[in-house]
């Protein structure tokens, strides 16, 4: 059945292709770029199509081999993951988590421990860069939580949190808020189309006039910075109920009229389908489910 497969071309490909670059994958495959490039013309003249475009210094995918990577890093992935569950001794466990330095601080890392408790063979590496991971091309990273307004069509996932942002302060802070206009703490988001208006959407839904007054206004470019702040007795913070939840627990912020909330977006795990059937990536998808009911913000 699979004798007439080019089975080595189509591994040069899913690394050329994964990698968009012949010479990337000639170093990961450690042959030579020469040797990547022929064994890229051998398969496409076995299929009869282009599945590269050569431009000026790189390489890009036509549509046809857009279609055959999808499915072949797949089952590739599938093969690897088979593979590796007959070795008579395995090696440790190891999972790379991409996620935002704020979900990392405020939510994750907090938690951590429990995962270790209940998995001590598992190694866990974060990768907290703001850059969105195309988890498709980059093979490093087994999973991504990101926190968006979108639907990952061709990534497997789960739903984690059901967010809305609140006001929250320190104890001292919130008993004054009543009295005079407090000073605002925000966060200057990166992706404005998420959250724009935060602020002004919560006065408005509370009737305080507190913008219109000129309250001060603080603005930082992190969540955990904003928290700190807010922690500092510095003002009153307009934050997630999911970041803030640890804090909250502590008592170091409480909400201040915590009836009045702005809906948020949404924080999902993903990663490529197939590779949720890997042990450490479905260990960690059923401790997040669990870690998700047992904060009450549950989709």
């Amino acid at each position: 059945m699979f004798a007439s497969l080019p089975l080595t071309a189509l591994r040069a490909f899913e690394s050329a292709s994964r990698l968009l670059s012949f010479k990337a994958a000639a170093h990961e495959l450690s042959v030579s770029p020469t040797a990547i490039s022929h064994q890229i013309r051998t398969l496409e003249t076995w299929l009869g199509i282009a599945l590269f475009e050569r431009l000026p210094r790189r390489v890009r995918l036509t549509e046809s081999g857009e279609r055959l990577f999808q499915s072949l890093h797949g089952a590739l992935l599938e093969v690897a993951q088979s593979v590796d569950t007959l070795r008579p001794q395995q090696s440790v466990g190891s999972l790379t988590l991409s996620t935002t330095p704020a979900f990392a601080a405020l939510w994750l890392v907090p938690r951590l421990g429990r995962f270790y408790a209940a998995h001590p063979g598992i190694n866990l590496r974060l990768d907290t860069h703001c850059e969105v991971v195309d988890l498709q091309q980059d093979a490093s990273i087994d999973l991504v939580i990101r926190y968006s307004l979108d639907n990952y069509l061709n990534l497997y996932g789960l739903c984690l949190f059901d967010e809305c942002f609140a006001v929250y302060g320190s104890p001292e802070q919130v008993a004054l808020a009543s009295e005079r206009a407090p000073t605002l703490i925000s966060v200057r988001w990166h992706n404005s189309k998420l959250y724009a208006l935060g602020w002004q959407a919560w006065c408005e839904k509370a009737g305080e006039n507190w913008l219109q007054h000129a309250s001060p206004m603080r603005e930082y470019d992190e969540e955990h910075y904003a928290l700190q702040a807010a922690i500092a007795g510095q003002g009153l913070v307009l934050a997630s109920n999911i970041l803030v939840s640890e804090s909250v627990s502590s008592g170091l912020l409480v909400p201040y009229r915590p009836k009045i909330t702005v809906d948020g977006a949404g924080y999902s795990a993903l990663c490529v389908p197939g590779r949720e059937r890997h042990p450490p990536v479905r260990a960690f998808f059923r401790w997040l489910q669990e870690e998700a009911q047992l904060s009450g913000h549950v989709l």
